[in-house]
């Protein structure tokens, strides 16, 4: 009986590291992630906007850009960011409360 509380022990502890270990994998992929750019094909796709309104964006600028042979480019990360500051819920008033 020892024997399989030592081997559930041993599990659990085996899986306590895989968690941890899958977390710091997660959390580096999403900083590779914020650091890359995509064309605007992609950002279209991803807000599900028209091209007039990411040149919108551009022109009063909403959404930072880089430009390279008439090829716009956008950081993930900037779009992350326009869609936070943009956040609303519409269950919380201002000072966060219910």
């Amino acid at each position: 009986m020892s024997e399989i509380i030592d081997l559930i022990l041993a599990l659990s502890q085996e899986i306590k590291e895989l968690k941890a270990r899958i977390e710091l994998i997660r959390l580096s992929r999403a900083e590779v992630l914020k650091d890359t750019w995509i064309d605007n094909q992609d950002v279209l796709q991803l807000l599900h906007i028209s091209k007039r309104t990411l040149q919108t964006f551009r022109s009063n600028g909403t959404l930072p850009y880089s430009k390279v042979q008439g090829k716009f480019y956008y950081k993930v990360s900037d779009i992350e960011e326009l869609l936070q500051s943009n956040y609303y819920n519409p269950n919380f008033k201002c000072d966060g409360v219910k």
